[in-house]
């Protein structure tokens, strides 16, 4: 059902494109928008390594609440920063696609959970975590991302 990469030399291991999914702070989330046009938007994100899914935040309205609404398919790509050999121009960068449907969860005790976590990829202080959490939990939903296919490449530019 999913295609395999043309270039299978460069394709990361499970294992690297969860870790990826775990440090990298951000990523490009597509859904199938208005007039079925893709609509891509940057969005943070939280892998659950508990349940194997990832988890973004959102507003109670939008394009994009909307897009999931009528198509739960979608697609979620992350990339790290990239490096470059000494000598080299070079960047070498490691990303991962994700595959999978996504959900609206509004249990404001697992929005709670997920906000939080996700809260400490960013800082590790408690007390802005919490006042974010108190003012804006109630605000807030979560996008739960059921994972069906993931692939991972590392690349170099040239």
């Amino acid at each position: 059902m999913f295609r395999e990469l043309s270039r299978k030399n460069k394709a990361l291991e499970i294992g690297e494109c969860i870790q990826l999914l775990k440090n990298e702070k951000r990523g490009v989330l597509s859904v199938i928008g208005d007039n079925d046009y893709p609509y891509g938007m940057p969005m943070n994100h939280f892998y659950n390594e508990d349940d194997g899914k990832l988890y973004f935040h959102c507003g109670k309205n939008g394009h994009r609440l909307d897009s999931i609404k009528n198509h739960d398919k979608v697609s979620f790509c992350a990339y790290d920063s990239g490096c470059k050999n000494d000598g080299e121009w070079a960047l070498n960068i490691k990303s991962v696609i994700v595959f999978g449907r996504i959900k609206v969860i509004d249990d404001i005790d697992k929005i709670v959970d997920i906000a939080t976590k996700l809260c400490y990829k960013f800082t590790q202080d408690d007390e802005y975590i919490k006042s974010e959490i108190d003012k804006y939990a109630r605000a807030t939903l979560l996008l739960q991302l059921s994972i069906e296919h993931i692939s991972g490449k590392s690349i170099t530019e040239s």
